[in-house]
């Protein structure tokens, strides 16, 4: 078998995802259009699927064998999102967090100096986020 996928991030189309997980290209649209599933469509309104597509079909396909109607999966797909989304904010939060700690380090440690050089480094290697940051914790401090 032959596959064909979008150059960059690995896309299905919807034959292809049917067979990957041994269910009809009716099924799949069913649950696309219930929401269960998102598919890109491209200009000659082909819909693309991503591989995570593969992984949120079989979880569909095992509460449903478990008993759960599909109004409930979509309940319980719709927090499972809404967590999912919550902890890539919480880790982008964590990354800039660090960022503007590295940059406050930096700074105390040329503000000390007043030299004409130490003045430039501030201006060229310190964020605006991080400037104010800065100058709200000396506020703080003061």
């Amino acid at each position: 078998m032959v596959w064909r996928y979008h150059v960059g991030n690995e896309k299905l189309k919807i034959g292809e995802l049917a067979e990957r997980v041994n269910l009809t290209k009716r099924t799949i649209d069913h649950y696309t259009n219930l929401g269960l599933l998102e598919a890109e469509r491209s200009p000659s309104n082909y819909r693309y699927y991503d591989v995570s597509a593969i992984e949120r079909l079989h979880l569909i396909e095992k509460w449903k064998s478990d008993g759960m109607s599909l109004v409930d999966i979509k309940k319980k797909l719709d927090e499972k999102d809404v967590q999912e989304a919550e902890e890539i904010d919480v880790r982008e939060l964590r990354i800039k967090i660090n960022g503007l700690k590295d940059d406050v380090s930096e700074v105390l440690a040329h503000l000390n100096k007043t030299d004409v050089t130490s003045q430039e480094y501030i201006k060229k290697n310190v964020s605006s986020e991080s400037m104010s940051l800065i100058q709200t914790l000396l506020l703080l401090l003061k």
